[in-house]
């Protein structure tokens, strides 16, 4: 979204493919390995002003090409809040959600009901919830507020399975003002990612800082696991207007470098990083950028992620004009159970 933050939660391959019909993920691994049982590719995304979430579904096992479903109409409208949710991202099951949920979390925010000032300023502190069995029937719409008063807006929410803690990591931007300032009327805060921790995207824990780079602006975070508790993100620098990468090798909070160099940047004029592992090439990853201010989502592909080397894809296949979602790699039993539910 414009002026806002992401998510795919790094999340890589489904361990044994389901008999036709029977969405059988009873086991969910992040790792770069290539997986046989993974034969395609789910996208969510919003387009444009749109704020609602669109279904995407690739043609074959081709990363990079991909088909509208629904016959181009949203599958999810909200019902709550501003009525509008952009940056959707959908997440897989881990611990112990494994083989029972998928989630898709996202912003609330209608911009055609307000302005990027207020929005800012006065806008929703919740995160838009949905879950799924099947990622075809999505119930429980939920908007749960994280932030408290002094905080100006929750922006593209993302989320990551963290081993380590047995819960999902969930993290977004915000900006904060001070307690007197209850109109938000004066100066705020530098943007921040702040995090909370959550088994159900129901109740969440006290939220903190999870990167603060002030003066600097920082939006719209992506993590991707790299094994062996290996991570490598990727967030926007708002005040410059770049994407840029960080690599740890010592886990979810442990020192994070850019790989290619302290001032490296992946793009300019773009924003909601996605990444995902591809099916079929081990070690290879795919990330989306979406460039605002053009048509919308192009994609890069790396075979040295933890390097930080990106290159741009070919369009070809690539539609025009999605905006800041997330990619959820699926087996040809989900591919098609999708496909008949929203035929393209």
């Amino acid at each position: 979204m414009r002026f806002s933050i992401p998510f795919l939660a790094g999340l890589v391959s489904l361990a044994t493919a389901a008999p036709a019909q029977s969405l059988d993920f009873s086991s969910y691994a992040l790792t770069p390995r290539a997986d046989p049982s993974l034969t395609g590719y789910l996208g969510v995304f919003f387009l444009g002003d749109t704020p609602s979430i669109y279904f995407y579904l690739s043609n074959g096992n081709n990363a990079i090409s991909l088909k509208a479903l629904n016959k181009g109409q949203p599958v999810i409208n909200p019902t709550k809040g501003t009525q509008g949710v952009r940056d959707p991202a959908i997440i897989a099951g881990g611990g112990t959600e494994a083989g029972k949920k998928w989630y898709i979390i996202g912003t609330d925010l209608n911009i055609a009901k307000t302005s990027w000032d207020a929005s800012q300023r006065t806008g929703s502190r919740g995160i838009f919830v949905w879950e799924s069995t099947d990622l075809i029937n999505w119930t429980g719409e939920r908007l749960v507020v994280v932030e408290d008063a002094t905080a100006g807006m929750v922006w593209a929410p993302a989320a990551i399975w963290d081993d380590s803690k047995g819960q999902y990591l969930v993290h977004w931007a915000s900006k904060f003002y001070t307690a007197s300032d209850s109109g938000h009327t004066g100066s705020p805060s530098a943007t921040r990612i702040r995090y909370a921790y959550t088994k159900d995207f129901k109740t969440f824990t006290a939220p903190a800082d999870y990167i603060n780079k002030s003066p600097t602006n920082v939006i719209d975070l992506d993590i991707l696991s790299l094994g062996s508790n290996a991570y490598a993100r990727f967030l926007k620098d708002e005040t410059a207007k770049t994407v840029f990468t960080e690599v740890s090798t010592g886990g979810l909070f442990g020192t994070w470098t850019r790989p290619a160099g302290a001032t490296a940047t992946i793009a300019s004029g773009v924003e909601g990083p996605a990444v995902y592992w591809d099916n079929e090439v081990s070690g290879k990853a795919h990330l989306l950028l979406d460039f605002y201010g053009s048509d919308g989502y192009r994609p890069y592909e790396s075979t040295d992620v933890k390097g930080g080397k990106w290159s741009a894809s070919s369009t070809a296949a690539w539609p025009k004009n999605l905006r800041h979602g997330s990619v959820l790699p699926v087996t040809g039993a989900q591919s098609s159970a999708v496909a008949a539910k929203w035929p393209a």
